[in-house]
């Protein structure tokens, strides 16, 4: 039966990473965001309030579209970041920081509560928690040069509104992954452990846990 994953998490908590290797083990589709293509992404990061609300508009109407298209997919895929997130973390932190005015909020709320409820959810959201120190290590891995630029206490209020999000969420079932402490690309046994958990956590809503001997075989 098709499957549609969405996986949540904030900057640099392993998103990308996560969709290819369990698309790679599981034969599903990825889908990835697309960074690169937000004409106002370097923008945004220069000059937060000049161009917030561009970019947010650019976001959700990308990932509402890619969110309808998915939906319709004849195979299983997996989404990187979910549309909920656009609204539900991001331009929330720009409204509560003041770079997006309260007349632009509202308006930009009432669209996209509008659109997700004409979508039905995918069938599991997985969320990556990691802390500001994992995620800066990852984001200076990648080297892009606009992410560089990335201070902590933004990281910081991204992960608290993040961690309000889930926990109130409620439009399907949530898998909970601690990023700090597991590595998918060089040990083996922590992809299976999170794809199997995948699997079985299709329905319901459940933090994964690992035993020690889990996440330091042998």
């Amino acid at each position: 039966m098709k499957k549609f994953v969405a996986v949540a998490g904030n900057i640099g908590a392993g998103k990308s990473t996560l969709v290819r290797l369990v698309c790679e083990r599981m034969g599903w589709e990825p889908y990835y965001e697309p960074v690169a293509e937000n004409p106002y992404l370097e923008d945004f990061y220069r000059e937060m309030n000049l161009w917030a609300f561009h970019s947010q508009v650019f976001f959700i109407t990308h990932r509402l579209r890619s969110h309808k298209e998915l939906l319709a997919h004849p195979t299983s895929v997996v989404q990187d970041r979910t549309v909920y997130e656009d609204a539900e973390i991001f331009a929330r932190n720009l409204f509560l920081q003041g770079n997006i005015g309260e007349r632009d909020y509202q308006t930009y709320r009432n669209l996209y509560h509008l659109l997700v409820e004409m979508l039905d959810p995918p069938d599991l959201v997985v969320y990556l928690r990691a802390s500001v120190p994992t995620l800066q290590h990852r984001i200076a891995q990648r080297g892009r040069d606009f992410e560089s630029r990335i201070p902590d206490d933004y990281l910081s209020r991204l992960n608290a509104l993040y961690e309000d999000w889930i926990a109130n969420f409620s439009l399907c079932p949530v898998l909970t992954i601690p990023s700090d402490d597991i590595n998918f690309v060089d040990v083996p046994g922590h992809l299976e452990l999170v794809a199997r958990k995948i699997e079985e956590k299709l329905t319901g809503q459940e933090e994964v846990t690992f035993a020690p001997e889990e996440l330091h075989p042998g």
